[in-house]
């Protein structure tokens, strides 16, 4: 039996992509650099640094805000929505690790910098993801209606 990939899956795959590319990013592509940014981090070139962080932040948010409303209604699925929840913790921890546990890998303003967005890009998706679920489940189910008269 083949099963399909749903979309609350999918957004715990680019939570997941998420961490592991911040991982990669503050772990691995450090490693390659010698004081200032030089050489290329993948995808990612160092003197457009700024701007391709945020085409990821944009596309990462956007995906993850816009597809709330298309996964609440399958209430079926009660566990994927609180896998898809606590997902977005993962790329959240990453950066809070490397901005209070391991600052010496943020060893440019480019990298604070990094950080800096990255840390507002997963707090958003991650209180905005609990706030938009919150105002549908209420519309939804009707929490604080005035009975009809």
């Amino acid at each position: 039996m083949r099963k399909r990939l749903s979309l609350s899956g999918l957004s715990i795959l680019a939570a997941l992509a998420l961490a592991f590319w911040e991982y990669y990013f503050f772990w691995h592509s450090g490693q390659q650099l010698t004081g200032r940014l030089e050489g290329s981090l993948g995808l990612f070139t160092p003197n457009r640094l700024g701007f391709n962080l945020a085409w990821l932040a944009t596309l990462y948010l956007t995906f993850q805000l816009i597809s709330i409303p298309f996964t609440l209604p399958a209430v079926s699925q009660r566990f994927i929505g609180v896998l898809d929840g606590m997902a977005s913790l993962v790329p959240l921890a990453v950066v809070l690790v490397v901005i209070f546990g391991r600052a010496d890998l943020l060893h440019t303003p480019e990298r604070w910098e990094a950080a800096l967005l990255l840390l507002f890009v997963s707090a958003t998706d991650l209180f905005g993801g609990y706030a938009f679920n919150i105002a549908l489940s209420r519309r939804i189910f009707d929490v604080g209606a005035s009975p009809a008269a």
